[in-house]
């Protein structure tokens, strides 16, 4: 019996290699000899892209780069061969903020880290970057991105600016000659299923800015600020960048989609399907006879594109039944069908306390294993696993 265990982390409780880990458990105490688990970590794009990367054979790095309010942080990232996986929220994230996100941050965050990330990656001789992005902490268009890879900002006196949106209100020129000339010979993929664009009622800071402090006046000031970004960007590079700010995925994290788009010329994925792919899921499914996968909240979003939905989709490709394993779920049983999954289990199936189940996730899903062990070895014979 060989089962593949494909999960997202727990968010809040645990990883997705932890999650893979106690469900591993679980299964090989209920069903005895004879199972083999394979444990693929997976993710959206977001946080745990680089776990699911170093589960798949990247090797760990680790750099001190500038966080999202100019103090020094260490910051992880993934490489294999001359491919790398950044997750920007490592070194631009909303978790890097000591008092969280206020009004004050919203203006002046910046994403300066996530360029110094791709410049250390340029460094070990990358010429292939995914770029994750999800938890970020800035609305700077990705103007620190430049920074970070050399360019400099300056003022109408010709001062360094400041990082963070705000003080692109005060940008008069770019000045691009200690810029990172490898960037022309290097493939960028922006792994974001956020599909806004950067500007406008749907952009960036209208949408995302609330979430990391920003207030109604200060939506409007960024939204004015990264349009006079996108002014002087587009005198000193083309008109291209102008489009850039109209297209699929520019208002993904913080504006970081755009400066993707126009700067690194990336082409956009989406998440699920960029991890699938590095992970080689679909290859290392087949002669399974069950897959696992899962996340913290089983829930509507789920079926836009997350993890799960991607497993899944994989998984009836090879023609291998698959369910989920989850915290909670709130979909109906013809929703978890129609998402082709055979069945679902639930922590809360086996603790009522929600709490709990985040505190004690990890024995629960050994416990949540175990009778999938259980179940397996009962039907082995005549293959009546299918309906776990």
């Amino acid at each position: 019996m060989r089962v593949v265990i494909a999960p997202d982390k727990f968010k809040g409780s645990l990883s997705a290699p932890d999650v893979a880990k106690h469900l591993a458990t679980g299964l090989q105490a209920g069903f005895g000899k004879g199972i083999e688990a394979t444990r693929i970590p997976v993710a959206d794009g977001g946080e745990g892209t680089i776990d699911a990367a170093i589960g798949s054979g990247f090797t760990r790095r680790t750099t001190t780069v500038t966080g999202p309010l100019g103090e020094p942080v260490k910051a992880d990232f993934a490489v294999r061969d001359q491919e790398a996986v950044i997750e920007m929220a490592a070194a631009s994230g909303l978790a890097l903020l000591p008092d969280g996100p206020t009004s004050e941050t919203a203006k002046t965050a910046t994403s300066i880290g996530t360029g110094e990330l791709i410049r250390a990656a340029l460094d070990l001789g990358c010429r292939k970057i995914i770029l994750g992005v999800g938890g970020s902490a800035n609305t700077d268009a990705g103007a620190g991105v430049l920074q970070g890879l050399g360019a400099v900002f300056l003022d109408k006196d010709g001062n360094d600016l400041h990082g963070g949106g705000a003080a692109l209100a005060t940008l008069d020129s770019i000045d691009f000659s200690n810029f990172d000339v490898r960037i022309e010979a290097t493939e960028f993929v922006l792994a974001s299923d956020v599909d806004n664009p950067l500007l406008g009622a749907s952009g960036a800071p209208a949408i995302f800015g609330p979430q990391k402090g920003a207030t109604p006046d200060d939506v409007a000031s960024l939204d004015k600020a990264l349009q006079h970004f996108v002014d002087v960007l587009a005198a000193a590079t083309g008109q291209h960048a102008k489009y850039a700010a109209k297209a699929e995925g520019a208002g993904a994290a913080g504006g970081v989609g755009y400066i993707a788009i126009a700067a690194l010329k990336a082409e956009r994925r989406p998440g699920i399907d960029v991890v699938l792919e590095f992970t080689d899921l679909e290859q290392r499914l087949k002669g399974a006879d069950l897959v696992i996968t899962g996340e913290g909240s089983l829930d509507e979003q789920s079926l836009l594109g997350k993890t799960p939905m991607g497993v899944s989709r994989a998984a009836q490709r090879a023609g291998v039944p698959v369910i989920a394993v989850c915290g909670r779920s709130t979909l109906s049983r013809e929703q978890l069908t129609d998402a082709g999954f055979h069945t679902v289990h639930a922590l809360t199936d086996l603790e009522k306390d929600v709490q709990k189940c985040i505190a004690e996730a990890g024995p629960l899903l050994e416990q949540l294993g175990k009778h999938i062990g259980v179940y397996l070895a009962e039907r082995t014979e005549n293959k009546e696993y299918l309906n776990v």
